[in-house]
């Protein structure tokens, strides 16, 4: 993790990873697959991110094979109670000040796996992404402010993603009123 407790790209993939197999066990390469899906289709094909190898987790132990399935390359996986540890840790991680290519990802992947905490959980990362909208917003209205009165059309994109992000900022409050009511 970065010294903010931000997860690194590395970190994204394994909580992408640990999170699908909360869900339950799966072949290496279903999982490696499934890996590849969602964060090419949050972010687009990344080299980047996706170097990071699913066989690392096995070695950590964060992941284990399942009874009676062949150790080898395409074991049927599964989460591993360290795993599960371990995925507590990267749901709840803090995300990086600014709107970055990772921090899409680590939001999605939030939202994705949110259901894996319990509700009290949930709320802090509700919270905890309200915020990061807050100050997101308060960096771009200061910057709309300092360039108000120049020509050109800064002002009015900057004014579309202030218009983006109160909407998030309304949805995320909505949603984080709903967590722990009943459906």
């Amino acid at each position: 993790m970065y010294p903010d407790n931000a997860l690194t790209p590395k970190e994204a993939i394994r909580l992408c990873a640990l999170g699908t197999l909360a869900h339950g066990p799966l072949r290496y390469s279903a999982l490696a697959n499934a890996v590849r899906h969602f964060i090419s289709r949050v972010l687009g094909p990344s080299v980047e991110l996706m170097g990071t190898s699913i066989e690392l987790l096995k070695y950590e132990g964060l992941v284990e094979a399942v009874d009676g399935t062949d150790p080898g390359d395409d074991a049927v996986l599964a989460l591993s109670e360290a795993g599960r540890r371990q995925l507590d840790v990267l749901i709840t991680a803090n995300l990086r000040s600014g709107a970055s290519e990772l921090n899409k990802v680590v939001m999605t992947l939030k939202f994705r796996f949110l259901h894996l905490l319990d509700t009290e959980g949930q709320r802090a990362q509700a919270d905890l992404l309200i915020d990061v909208c807050a100050n997101e917003l308060a960096r771009l209205d200061d910057l709309r402010q300092h360039h108000a009165g120049e020509p050109g059309f800064l002002v009015a994109w900057l004014d579309h993603d202030i218009d983006i992000l109160e909407s998030r900022i309304a949805w995320l409050e909505a949603f984080r009123k709903s967590l722990g009511e009943a459906p």
